[in-house]
């Protein structure tokens, strides 16, 4: 499978949409607002708030100025608002420790707050070209199935699987970097979790999956995730409520935002606890 590559390459070439994160003056904070951003939210939604975001503070020492809260305001409605806390963390700390300028090492990123694996080897590959495997959801079920001929990829990543995509990784750099973002991609319009479109699947005919029959996946369930009347939704209405105010809102307002007193409790707890909220002697609640 060591010429996997060239025909994703060739795809992406033609079909990559255009996105301002991927754009050749795009900063290296720009994309690595975008990769944390893009973490369990779609493109879609991303899109306003990364350009509302890059207006507002196109550099991480602009973005550092300000309070946390700031942050959390900013970031709406996109879900998993500790993702705009560590933000700003990594702002701060890219101001304090590398002079303003996003580092470009694996392991100097790896070292920002609230960066992972995942997003410290995408920031080096697509901001600044480095060679690195970069294991998203939609790539580990594109190498799962032309690869492995499995439908779904295991929960986490494993050693083999890891070893597995830095198998067909391009050796020259530019080249590797690009093609992480095509598979990337591949996965998200093409190879997709529900309904693949395999006619047009630019490595159809080498498809280990296809090949076998496209056998079912046959791993753990795969977990969903419900919304309604959960304390995911209990937190999102009590911090949108705090969020959409000019100040301090006292508990009565997110008694009317949320009328369950145990839920409520424990998810303003949990709130504060996180960071996202504090809490005021005058039974109050304020953005950081």
């Amino acid at each position: 499978m060591s010429d996997l590559p060239e025909p994703v390459l060739a795809w992406y070439a033609a079909h990559a949409r255009d996105l301002p994160w991927r754009r050749p003056e795009a900063s290296p904070w720009s994309v690595l607002v975008s990769e944390i951003m893009l973490q369990q939210t779609p493109v879609a939604r991303v899109l306003p708030v990364h350009e509302e975001w890059l207006e507002r503070w196109p550099t991480p020492a602009e973005l550092a100025a300000e309070p946390a809260g700031e942050a959390v305001r900013a970031w709406g409605r996109l879900g998993y608002p500790r993702r705009a806390l560590r933000l700003h963390a990594a702002a701060v700390a890219i101001t304090e420790e590398y002079g303003g300028e996003v580092p470009s090492s694996y392991d100097d990123l790896l070292a920002l707050p609230g960066v992972g694996d995942y997003t410290a080897a995408a920031v080096a590959s697509f901001a600044f070209g480095r060679r690195h495997v970069v294991l998203d959801t939609n790539v580990r079920r594109v190498l799962a199935r032309t690869l492995q001929a499995v439908e779904f990829p295991s929960r986490s990543v494993t050693r083999a699987e890891r070893d597995l995509a830095a198998s067909v990784l391009p050796e020259v750099e530019e080249t590797a970097a690009v093609w992480s973002v095509a598979v990337m991609e591949l996965g998200a319009l093409v190879c997709t979790a529900a309904r693949p479109a395999c006619e047009v699947c630019p490595v159809a005919d080498r498809c280990a999956w296809r090949a076998a029959g496209y056998p079912a996946y046959d791993g753990p369930p795969r977990p969903t995730q419900a919304w309604a009347g959960t304390d995911r939704q209990c937190r999102g209405r009590l911090l949108g409520a705090v969020r959409d105010a000019d100040g301090p809102v006292h508990a009565s307002t997110l008694e009317a935002a949320w009328p369950g007193d145990l839920q409520r409790d424990r998810c303003l707890a949990s709130l504060v606890e996180d960071g996202l909220l504090v809490r005021g002697s005058d039974r109050t609640y304020a953005l950081p």
